[in-house]
């Protein structure tokens, strides 16, 4: 599959990743689209069938596919294998950040309930921040810099699971731990604090992997000031709004 297949893919399934990719240099394209179809693949396996075990055995195929190409074994016949596992020869990436990305999936599958707020926090850490420090590897970003990473990162995937929640809750998920509007604010100031330790670090090249995160300020701050807006599927920006910060967002780097 092509590049620009993958790209089509992103475009289609997370446009605001899409988007963020095509502000970016075609060098940097080639890095993050792959890995963006990868994570939109996993994220979509537990939802296209009611059966769990179908659901892991989509994960599994996954999990193999990115080992396969760790091994040294040719990609396996799929549309985004091919890209992935150029990615993932060209720059070293390690087995175990997939994995605890494929794993996050699980939840999707089991629908366990989180008990503070600090477990929604590291699961979204382990499917939006994995995903980051993967692209950043890829771009150049060293293994001492995850931590950051990390916490650069876990605003936007605060940010994407406020919006997530009613279709999370419609689909008879519990995306929160305590279901309150303190706890949607804990989460938006959570996020805040990370841009405001991180939002002017600058990671060089490897900084583009974080580019995705361009709506987290805007909309964990109408998380924050207006917290029922979550629950009701009303957080979000204009379309204009929208792309212009994005424009900001890359100005800014």
């Amino acid at each position: 599959m092509s590049l620009n297949a993958c790209a089509a893919l992103v475009e289609k399934g997370d446009p605001d990743r899409f988007l963020a990719a095509m502000s970016c240099a075609p060098d940097v394209r080639a890095v993050l689209f792959p890995l963006y179809a990868f994570n939109l693949e996993v994220a979509r396996a537990p939802w296209v069938t009611r059966e769990p075990l179908i659901a892991q055995m989509r994960l599994q195929f996954w999990r193999d596919a990115v080992g396969d190409v760790i091994a040294g074994k040719p990609a396996r016949a799929h549309e985004v294998a091919g890209p992935l596992a150029a990615v993932i020869t060209a720059h070293s990436l390690p087995a175990s950040l997939f994995s605890t990305l494929i794993t996050a999936r699980e939840w999707d599958i089991d629908g366990a309930p989180f008990a503070t707020e600090e477990e929604v926090i590291a699961h979204i850490d382990r499917g939006a921040g994995s995903l980051v420090v993967l692209a950043a590897l890829a771009l150049g970003a060293v293994a001492g810099d995850e931590g950051d990473l990390r916490e650069a990162a876990i605003a936007g995937g605060i940010a994407n699971w406020l919006l997530a929640v009613p279709v999370l809750t419609a689909a008879g998920r519990k995306p929160l731990a305590h279901e309150t509007l303190a706890e949607v604010r804990n989460l938006a100031d959570y996020g805040l604090g990370m841009i405001a330790k991180h939002g002017r670090r600058d990671f060089g090249r490897a900084g583009a992997a974080l580019r995705a995160n361009w709506r987290a300020r805007d909309l964990l701050r109408a998380a924050h000031k207006d917290p029922q807006a979550v629950p009701d599927g009303r957080l979000g920006t204009s379309e204009f709004r929208r792309r212009l910060s994005l424009i900001g967002a890359t100005w800014r780097r």
